[in-house]
């Protein structure tokens, strides 16, 4: 049995993760970089590790959700990181979303250091991992899959095995642009049917009537329509998920127009003092 769990990451999505394990009885020692979130989950019944290293020490299964770009060389490299304290044996599951280069590097570590390593990032809003309703991306060992699956359930619907180490982080790039794009288009469509004249409730009657409708644009649509930007998936993970996906693209040879415009536009928002809020808020950018 898979009990005592490491958990590195309280940010937006991670921090419901991590309650609902301690709802299931799972034994989760939390770290964050920031003490007011795991004060939170201490009062839930979390234990507090100072370090990412005591986080990831004795246990069975160690869960990362860091962003690219917000410490996550050190709090899994450095001296007091994840590598320095894991027993060899534990499950490493990367959750976060991150270059396939930083996957794959995390995965060789895990190796040297005689670690099973997951790579899993996960797909889905505040909302989705409070009520346990997140997708799983999984690549890697699929008995190894297997031997997750009752923990990842306590906050993900959907699980789903997608290949080898790298595979799940490639599949994330395709959802994150796909989302990204999705966004702006309700955007701009809001934006433009309000200077012809509707208001964004008679859009959205519209749009979700024909074979444009989606859970996003009803979702999203009306959060918009009551000027509700309160964040739910920041706007500064998706800018940063879009030049993830710009870089990957890039390599492969791949011009991809439609990801470059959306990008710019996410970086606008971020310049804009957007970033913490909801990525909706890229219809801010287009209102100017």
């Amino acid at each position: 049995m898979l009990r005592n769990i490491g958990f590195l990451g309280l940010g937006t999505v991670g921090r419901h993760m991590a309650a609902n394990l301690v709802k299931g009885n799972y034994k989760l020692t939390v770290y964050d970089s920031e003490p007011n979130m795991v004060a939170e989950l201490v009062k839930l019944g979390a234990t507090a590790a100072a370090t990412p290293r005591e986080a990831a020490k004795g246990q069975d299964v160690v869960i990362q959700i860091r962003p690219e770009k917000e410490r996550l060389k050190p709090d899994i490299y450095g001296p007091d990181g994840v590598f320095a304290g894991i027993d060899p044996g534990t499950i490493l599951v990367d959750m976060g979303t991150h270059s396939l280069e930083s996957t794959m590097e995390m995965a060789e570590e895990a190796v040297k250091h005689r670690v099973m390593f997951l790579d899993a990032p996960v797909w889905g809003t505040k909302e989705h991992a409070a009520n346990g309703l997140l997708t799983i991306l999984a690549g890697g060992d699929p008995s190894l899959v297997g031997r997750c699956r009752e923990l990842f359930s306590y906050f993900g619907l959907n699980i789903i095995h997608v290949g080898n180490i790298g595979d799940a982080t490639k599949m994330k790039f395709i959802v994150n642009l796909v989302q990204g794009e999705l966004m702006v288009a309700l955007s701009e469509g809001l934006v433009f049917g309000e200077k012809l004249g509707f208001s964004a409730d008679k859009i959205l009657e519209v749009l979700d009537s024909g074979g444009v409708a989606s859970p996003l644009f009803h979702s999203k649509g009306r959060t918009i329509a009551r000027g509700d930007f309160t964040r739910n998936l920041a706007l500064k993970y998706v800018a940063e998920h879009l030049e993830l996906v710009m870089e990957a693209a890039a390599k492969i040879g791949l011009e991809l127009p439609l990801a470059e415009m959306a990008c710019k536009l996410y970086e606008q928002g971020v310049k804009d003092g957007r970033g913490e809020e909801d990525f909706s808020a890229v219809v801010k950018v287009l209102r100017k």
